[in-house]
């Protein structure tokens, strides 16, 4: 039997009677969730939804999100999924810069909107409410579009990524077959629908006809408790969560987690000391590390099993892709050497909407295939080493230029952490008359750890004396995104003149 083509079609294969979706009380059956997609679809087209159009999407994390999605897919329209914590402005940008016909949202949050969104007419609908916006001038949309995935750059407003249905369904594909997924997962979901792998999250759930537990939590202790209480096979987060669950969730220590088979981790690497504590409250449990952005969803992962020789690494290609490392002037690099990141494979998304010469950036001709698809130029510097594993150095766009060094961010919080003085850290570089920029670290501190000033007495015992930042700044939480990253733009927007 021939696979899907279209990502609504995933729902077509589950028994009816397996359960979907748990939200708290609320649980849904796959027939259930057919049957409110359909009513839900006709709605749409009965409104007067058109194929090509972009339907943004604005609920909290619910059944009816999740139905939503299917429904304005089926309807042969693409979906805009957005965050409920984004402010008004925010989610305006986002509305009018993808030129969506219409947002499905709740009473709640449309008044929270205020008036400040040119509406046409609203109609009830099954879950919440549409708004009908007016019709604007603008691009034709490709004909395999999916969704829109807004994400925000190193500078500039958030650029919605144009995803088609055969990248969701290859990623879906993909995820499915390294973590080896099965029916009989209980997947819980922490991770925002607006976040490419939360999306993920629910897609491979419904290809293999497996449960999907919703979970909005602000604490540690609720995700280990949902573990618990639902035999979640599988979690997938971003360092944020790992840093909260091992530092700030006593229940982890005497939890019976027995039923959590993985976990994974996206958005960003996961401090080594996170790693090892993890790995101590979780001896049964594989950890999988993984490696991804937006405009190609994901391109390595780790298999657990090298999790002890290779804890930095960030993995080997995954399957049905191939990643490379290109140095400045065009070369494939050596083992060893450091270059861009590429990735060549069927993730490769459309670009960004209604932005080509920022398409023209990112998704470029592949250096050693004329003629073939579009890779995509990631913007982040790895070393590959003989046996094809992948080690992050930084952001080519984020790299500290001080006192004429190029210094990777990533690489000094490593060595904070390692401290022991520290239980999350962010460093950036702020602007300097004569050293271009200076390192400035931000952390908060470690119970029982050593104090800033012994945390850099200690670091500068082993990095270059360039890598030792001028000062640490102590506070109590760090400035995160909607996707739970730290949000290092805010960070240093809000220190310029520190």
């Amino acid at each position: 039997m021939e696979g899907p083509t279209r990502v609504h079609h995933l729902l077509d294969r589950p028994a009816g009677y397996r359960t979907a979706l748990v939200a708290g009380a609320e649980r849904l059956t796959y027939a259930g969730l057919r049957d409110r997609v359909a009513a839900l679809a006709a709605r749409l087209i009965e409104a007067g939804v058109r194929p090509g159009d972009r339907i943004a999407v604005l609920l909290p994390k619910s059944t009816g999100e999740c139905a939503a999605l299917f429904a304005i897919a089926q309807a042969g329209a693409a979906f805009v999924p957005i965050h409920p914590s984004l402010r008004a402005a925010q989610i305006r940008h986002i509305v009018e810069d993808c030129g969506a016909r219409a947002l499905l949202t709740e009473a709640v949050l449309r008044t929270a909107l205020g008036d400040g969104l040119a509406v046409e007419a609203e109609a009830s609908m099954p879950g919440g409410v549409l708004l009908i916006l007016p019709e604007r001038d603008g691009p034709a949309p490709p004909p395999d579009l999916a969704a829109i995935l807004y994400t925000s750059g190193s500078t500039g407003l958030p650029k919605g990524v144009m995803l088609s249905h055969a990248n969701l369904l290859a990623g879906t594909r993909i995820v499915r077959t390294y973590l080896g997924l099965t029916p009989d997962e209980r997947i819980l979901s922490v991770l925002p629908l607006a976040f490419d792998y939360g999306l993920n999250q629910l897609l491979t759930a419904v290809e293999q006809g497996a449960c999907l537990v919703l979970l909005d939590a602000r604490f540690g202790d609720e995700v280990v408790r949902a573990i618990e209480t639902h035999g979640i096979t599988g979690l997938a987060g971003v360092p944020t969560l790992w840093t909260l669950l091992t530092r700030a969730a006593p229940r982890l220590a005497t939890a019976d987690l027995a039923s959590l088979r993985y976990v994974t981790n996206s958005g960003g690497a996961v401090p080594l000391d996170t790693v090892a504590r993890l790995r101590r409250a979780l001896p049964h449990t594989d950890i999988v590390l993984m490696y991804g952005l937006t405009e190609a969803f994901r391109s390595t992962w780790l298999p657990p099993a090298e999790l002890e020789a290779r804890p930095a690494s960030m993995g080997r290609a995954i399957p049905e892709t191939e990643i490379f490392a290109v140095t400045a002037d065009g070369r494939r690099t050596a083992p060893g050497e450091p270059g861009i990141l590429m990735h060549r494979g069927p993730t490769v998304s459309l670009g960004y909407w209604n932005r080509p010469e920022d398409t023209a950036r990112v998704l470029v001709p592949d250096p050693f295939v004329p003629g073939g698809p579009p890779v995509c130029r990631s913007g982040d510097i790895v070393v590959e080493d003989a046996d094809g594993y992948f080690t992050f150095v930084g952001r080519d766009d984020a790299m500290i230029k001080t006192s004429g060094f190029r210094v990777s961010p990533t690489e000094v919080e490593a060595a904070l952490m390692a401290t022991g003085g520290f239980r999350a850290v962010a460093v950036i570089g702020l602007p300097d008359p004569s050293l271009g920029q200076r390192i400035h670290a931000i952390g908060i501190a470690a119970e029982g750890g050593p104090d800033p000033e012994a945390a850099l007495r200690a670091l500068r015992e082993t990095v270059a004396p360039h890598m030792v930042p001028r000062t640490i700044e102590t506070v109590t939480s760090l400035a995160v995104t909607p996707n739970g990253k730290i949000d290092y733009k805010r960070l240093a927007a809000e220190r310029r003149d520190v």
